[in-house]
Parts: C-alpha cells; sequence; structure tokens
C-alpha cells in the first residue's frame, strides 16, 4: 500500500497536466464512478477520475449506513437482484473490515402470523447469500425481544425474529475506493469539473475540457474511453454529448438522527411494513439512531436536496409506533436527504416500487459509456461490468478483473494486533492508518483535544484530513471525513471555527477565507435542522 503522503491533491494535479492521454477518464467522484477507477487501475489502465464537488458529497454520503442485500427487493421478487447484493455484502465485509461490520436487526411482530411469515422470508435471504451469510434468522421470545430491544414498545409483542445484515460508513469508504485507486496508479482529484466533451472529425468521443475549481485553470485531456458515473446527474452529462431523453428519475430518500437513548441497545429496529408500503430502518450508528428512510419521486436532482416536513413527520410518527418513547421533533439532532438514482424514466406520482433497482449501462452514439441505477452494496460488480466494457469500446488490452478479493485501503487483517478497538476507539474507521493518525500528536500534543465537549472527534483527525484525505473546506471535514454534520447539525455549526482554523493553517489560507468557510457553512447545516 502507498504511503498516505500519496494521496496528496497537488500530486494528482500535476499528473493531471503531464499525462498526454488516459485510456478511462471517469466523471464522477460516488460509490459508481470510485469503484470503476479502482477496477480500471488494478487491471493496469492509465485511469482518471474527476468530480467536480467532493467525493461521495451527493447520494453516496446520505445512506442508511446499511451494506444488505435489500430484505424489500426479496419480497417484491427479485431474486437476482438481492442475491447479487448478498454476495457483494459478503464480499466488502472481507475487504475492508475496518469500516463494514455485521449488524444484527430485530423485526418485531405483534400478529400471530408475522413471526412465520418473516423468519421464512429470512430463512431464503440467508440460503441465497450461501457461504457469505453473516448468520443464520431466529425467531425470538417476546421476553428475547424486549431484551434486543430496549426503547421498544412491547404492548401487544408476541416476539420477534433476528436476523444479519451489515453496517458501514459510506463516505469513508468512498474516500477508501480513492484512496485504493491512487494506491493501484489512478488519478484522482476532487474539485476538478468537466465543462466539455471532445468528438473527432467523425464524432468520436476522445475527451474532455475540465476546470479546477480552486485555481480556475483549463485543461483539454485526450481519453479513449469516457465513463459517466454522475449517479442522479448523468443526464446532464449526457446532454454534454448529445440532446437525450432523462434516463434517471431521482428518488428522495430522507433520514432522521436521534440521541441513542432512544434505542440503547446494540441491535437495529427493522419495521418491515410501513402504512403505506416502505420498510423503515432504526439503526444505532457512531453513538446515534439513524431512522429511515423515505422513498419519493422528485422532478430533479438538486445538489443539496431538502427533507420535506411531510418526510420528517412520515418518519417520527412510523418509528413512535415501534419505540416505547415517540420521538419528537425537538429531540432530533439531524436530518438529511439523498437522492436514489433510480434507472428508469417514469411520471412523477408513479410507486417507486416499480421501478429497478438494478443498475444500466448505456453507449451513446459518439461512444460516452453512461452508467446508472444500482445501490452501494453493488458497486464492485458495476464497475466490473462498466470496465469491461470500456475495454471493449477503447480497445484496451484484455486484463481480468481482480476487485473480488481486492483489499480495500486502510484493511488491518481480523486479530492483527495493528487493528483498533472496536466503536471506542473514535480512529477505528482508519484502520491500518490509525497509528499515523496518532502519531501527529507527537508533532503538536494540542491536536489530541476534542472539536467539541461530546463527540469523540479529536483536532489530528483535522489536520490529517487536509494533508492525506483532500480535504479542502469545512463541509468536506464535517460532513464527510468526520460526519458531524450528519450526527448533530447543532454540534457540527460548534465545531466549525475550530476546523476552519486548522484548515487555513494546513492549506495555507487567510482569514477572509475562513470567514467565508464558516458563512458557507452555516448556511448548509441549518439545512440539517428541520424544515
Amino acid at each position: 500500500m502507498q504511503s498516505p503522503s500519496f494521496f496528496r491533491r497537488a500530486t494528482h494535479l500535476a499528473r493531471l497536466a503531464e499525462t498526454p492521454e488516459w485510456d478511462i477518464l471517469v466523471i464522477g467522484g460516488g460509490a459508481t464512478g470510485l469503484g470503476v477507477a479502482v477496477d480500471a487501475a488494478t487491471r493496469g489502465y492509465r485511469t482518471l477520475l474527476l468530480e467536480r464537488a467532493d467525493f461521495a458529497q451527493a447520494t453516496s454520503s446520505r445512506s442508511t449506513k446499511l451494506v444488505h442485500g435489500g430484505v424489500r427487493y426479496l419480497a417484491q421478487g427479485n431474486v437476482r437482484l438481492v442475491r447479487e447484493a448478498l454476495r457483494e455484502r459478503g464480499r466488502l465485509l472481507r475487504n475492508a473490515p475496518h469500516l463494514v461490520r455485521r449488524q444484527a436487526f430485530v423485526i418485531p411482530c405483534y400478529h400471530w402470523w408475522e413471526q412465520g411469515w418473516y423468519l421464512l422470508g429470512l430463512k431464503l435471504y440467508d440460503a441465497l447469500a450461501g457461504r457469505l451469510s453473516l448468520g443464520s434468522a431466529r425467531a425470538l421470545s417476546a421476553a428475547e425481544t424486549r431484551q434486543h430491544l430496549p426503547g421498544l414498545q412491547t404492548r401487544g409483542l408476541r416476539g420477534g425474529v433476528l436476523y444479519y445484515d451489515g453496517q458501514f460508513d459510506d463516505a469513508r469508504l468512498a474516500l477508501n475506493l480513492a484512496q485504493t485507486a491512487a494506491d493501484h496508479g489512478a488519478t484522482v482529484l476532487n474539485y476538478v469539473a468537466v465543462t466539455g466533451l471532445q468528438k473527432d472529425a467523425a464524432g468520436r468521443l476522445g475527451g474532455a475540457t475540465v476546470r479546477d475549481a480552486e485555481t480556475g485553470r483549463e485543461y483539454e485531456l485526450r481519453a479513449k474511453v469516457v465513463v459517466n458515473a454522475t449517479g442522479v446527474f448523468v443526464d446532464a452529462v449526457r446532454h454534454l454529448d448529445q440532446p437525450a431523453p432523462p434516463l434517471v428519475r431521482p428518488s428522495q430518500g430522507v433520514h432522521v438522527v436521534l440521541p441513542r437513548a432512544f434505542l440503547p441497545g446494540a441491535e437495529a429496529l427493522m419495521i418491515p411494513s410501513t402504512p403505506d408500503g416502505r420498510v423503515l430502518f432504526a439503526v444505532p450508528w457512531q453513538g446515534r439512531v439513524v431512522v429511515g428512510t423515505t422513498d419519493t419521486l422528485v422532478a430533479q436532482a438538486a445538489t443539496e436536496p431538502r427533507p420535506l416536513a411531510a418526510e420528517i413527520d412520515f418518519i417520527l410518527e412510523t418509528a413512535g409506533r415501534y419505540l416505547a418513547r415517540p420521538p419528537q421533533r425537538a429531540d432530533v439532532l439531524s436530518t438529511w436527504a439523498g437522492l436514489r438514482p433510480l434507472a428508469a424514466p417514469t411520471q412523477v406520482g408513479a410507486a417507486t416500487k416499480e421501478i429497478s433497482r438494478g443498475h444500466k449501462l448505456l453507449v451513446s452514439a459518439s461512444g460516452l459509456l453512461t452508467i446508472t441505477g444500482g445501490k452501494w452494496t453493488t458497486y464492485r460488480q458495476m464497475a466490473e461490468d462498466v470496465v469491461d466494457r470500456a475495454r471493449q469500446l477503447g480497445a484496451l488490452a484484455v486484463q481480468p478483473c481482480s476487485t473480488a478479493e481486492l483489499p480495500i485501503h486502510g484493511f488491518v487483517p481480523t486479530g492483527s494486533a495493528a487493528q483498533p478497538a472496536e466503536a471506542a476507539d473514535p480512529l477505528a474507521t482508519y484502520g491500518s492508518e490509525a497509528a499515523a493518525v496518532r502519531d501527529l500528536l507527537r508533532e503538536n500534543p494540542a491536536w489530541a483535544e476534542e472539536l467539541i465537549v461530546g463527540f469523540s472527534g479529536i483536532q489530528a483527525q483535522v489536520v490529517w484530513a487536509a494533508r492525506h484525505e483532500m480535504a479542502r473546506t469545512v463541509e468536506d471535514v464535517l460532513a464527510r471525513r468526520l460526519r458531524l454534520l450528519f450526527l448533530d447539525a447543532r454540534a457540527a455549526q460548534a465545531a466549525a471555527p475550530v476546523v476552519a482554523r486548522l484548515l487555513a493553517a494546513e492549506l495555507g489560507l487567510s482569514e477572509t477565507w475562513q470567514q467565508q468557510q464558516l458563512k458557507a457553512f452555516r448556511a448548509l447545516a441549518a439545512g440539517y435542522g428541520l424544515p
């Protein structure tokens, strides 16, 4: 694995100017694009990934934090998608154990027929996972269910069903994928936007025009294949190529974060059927409880989608039926919205359950390769399919995919002495780099101070993010490197001045820059409160 200094923006920006032609140019720094970059780089292709904002800034940092096969899709009869996702779930736990872990879920049962029905479905779920199963589902008595889910509404409780799925930190996995791609020779940059596509006289796509957001400098790049992996924004890139009907209809998913006291146990709550046919989760995550999600079609994609009041009310009311203490709006610590790139055009108002969660590849007349749809859990398989097709389009040398067994940056073998302690250690998600983060304290012991009381993040993590994780803004740090904005919006605002000061010192920026950053972050964080 490369040293941390290898993943520095200045290094990768220099490569951008020096490389005459790329084999594969990937547009988009979310889960799919980063997966494509990892796959392409490990096959030895000259790979460039460009993200117009920060890595995982949009959909890929706003998931329910689950690596799962999708019990809901099994109920819909989509066995192929569930089997694929369960296989990929197992691979993620094996390849990134510092970020992905097994999570127990309990479905409480209040009617006589529920336990047998749900247990039957979850036994099939386990069977589809095969040798990558995380554990067998089993029935629980009412007493066992109460023990596993302290904080549950127990009136009328008949029992429950326990099963296992995966949980992860989505934004940090995205960052580690960017680092993995770089470890294998890819050039990876955030805050570089593609502003145009270049074609030859025959109309064949051969490159792109891009702009560095920080310096304003423009570059003209040549590439054998251009991959459009921009999620809910794929249609905007397709329009740079040629006029085309919409390929994606965004669906908004909202999450609400509550104090851990609402669900103080280690197990997560799964509500299998809500009044409008959705599935709702309440999942312990980083000392809080994440509750979600909704599934609402929207007319167009927004860079910073906002939760609707009705969506928040739906989550609180539904969760309140299952929790001993129904949550109120005053209890909410943070709330966020993410957009899913559903790979099928439809009319506003159509049922989202009718839209495929699988992924689709589309090649335009000029050769632009677009990937859309899918989900975090299947990012690796999506990437493999994309690079297989890109190899054909670019007449690249045939190389096998090796990512199914590829350790992801930060990997620490289970049981290794170098493996940080679980949850109690705020640096556990850094995996093999945790010791290097701690070493910063020798340079400046003051960096051991907490960013804010009640949050385990320390100042050294901000310095590390600036030096070795391409963090460029206060938002980059508090939203995606440390996740505080997603955990507690008010606490994130309180921590912002310290983060701005540390970033400015590391990046050589002025007091004016700090004030601009704080103003922008306050406006952003206000959107993570209640509408």
